[in-house]
């Protein structure tokens, strides 16, 4: 097996975005495709690996930048400046992600008709919001991400729906968990949500050690998450 990675610039309103694709070069053909949404650093090392990951499944992988070439925030403060926009202008971030799907679609070893998406904290966010959207995609898989439905919400979802969510994750307590389950029905939605007890924002992150602030690592939901993950894929990108 041989993966490999190839950057991929694109505009979006006049801004330079630089993504990284992944696929098994050994693989012959088109295959299903997944996007990899990135944490509120934007995207970095975490989420290629993610992709490659993806390819070695099978797939073709795109970890997707919604920042800007080359932007990547180091720290909490710059992080939150990052991601806040995004947060507050949920149309805007949903057009944004649509133009990536599109472009996913358009490179020649992805099967436009067989899409997904995941996402990583604020890119489980941005993955739901995708779904929220009524893209035309199959799937979506969020990963500790913030559940809160942005106020442009409330069409169809016609993609299949998967949160995998830490229980004791301050920054999506039940109370959200609780609304989502609501919003998500209402949606007329496929869903599922997993939750895992003794676990915390960021479980997928073994760089995540900061229990005052609500992150900490954890191997095993680490584990048991990425397994639902591609049972569910395989379950929706046939």
């Amino acid at each position: 097996m041989s993966i490999e990675t190839r950057a991929i610039d694109y505009e979006i309103d006049g801004k330079t975005f630089e993504g990284v694709f992944a696929v098994n070069s050994s693989q012959a053909g088109e295959r299903p495709a997944v996007l990899v949404a990135h944490a509120w650093a934007g995207r970095a090392d975490f989420e290629v690996d993610r992709a490659k990951a993806l390819a070695a499944l099978g797939y073709a992988g795109f970890a997707i930048d919604l920042y800007g070439k080359g932007v990547l925030g180091s720290s909490t403060e710059e992080n939150q400046a990052l991601m806040t926009p995004f947060i507050e202008d949920r149309a805007m971030l949903q057009s944004r992600l649509m133009h990536i799907v599109d472009l996913v679609k358009s490179q020649p070893e992805a099967d436009a008709s067989r899409v997904a998406a995941i996402g990583y904290c604020f890119g489980g966010l941005c993955v739901l919001d995708l779904a929220r959207a009524g893209a035309d995609i199959r799937s979506v898989v969020s990963f500790h991400g913030l559940l809160g439905a942005p106020g442009n919400a409330g069409g169809p979802v016609k993609a299949s729906v998967l949160a995998l969510h830490g229980w004791d994750d301050p920054m999506a307590p039940p109370a959200d968990v609780e609304a989502f389950g609501k919003e998500m029905t209402e949606a007329g939605a496929d869903w599922q949500l997993h939750a895992y007890g003794k676990t915390m924002h960021a479980f997928t992150n073994p760089a995540a050690n900061d229990p005052g602030f609500g992150t900490v690592y954890s191997e095993q939901a680490d584990t048991r998450s990425w397994r639902a993950m591609t049972n569910f894929l395989e379950e929706t990108l046939i």
